[in-house]
């Protein structure tokens, strides 16, 4: 099973930017998993916000966040990314990436199901104050 770590998240002000990364280690070759961001606030339900699938040529964002976000990733250095721009106070939130268990269709990944994930990273807080 791949091994996820976040890092990068942080405190800024509001219309910021910040860019929350993920490493992965063993597990299949990191180009074999799309990937998944996700978000949960204090109090609230964890919300998906993003994926991208092995190549990095197809990427998916939800409403909250796209025209804000892109998600790059780099499968040399098993890496993929979340860069926020002109950030809100409502992004506030622990951010988690996530790889999708083998085999899932990409429809189900968009649909942002967490069960579609099979492994989760320990998240990174972002902090936007107003």
């Amino acid at each position: 099973q791949v091994q996820l770590v976040e890092f990068g998240g942080g405190l800024v002000q509001a219309g910021g930017s910040l860019r929350p990364s993920c490493a992965a280690s063993g597990g299949r070759t990191f180009s074999s998993y799309a990937m998944g961001w996700f978000r949960q606030a204090r109090g609230k339900e964890r919300e998906f916000v993003a994926a991208i699938n092995w190549s990095g040529g197809t990427t998916y964002y939800t409403v909250s966040v796209k025209g804000r976000c892109t998600n790059p990733r780099n499968n040399i250095k098993n890496t993929v990314s979340l860069q926020m721009n002109n950030l809100k106070p409502e992004d506030t939130a622990v951010y988690y990436c996530a790889a999708v268990a083998g085999g899932a269709p990409w429809s189900a990944v968009v649909r942002g199901d967490p069960r579609v994930f099979g492994s989760w990273g320990q998240g990174t807080q972002v902090t936007v104050s107003s």
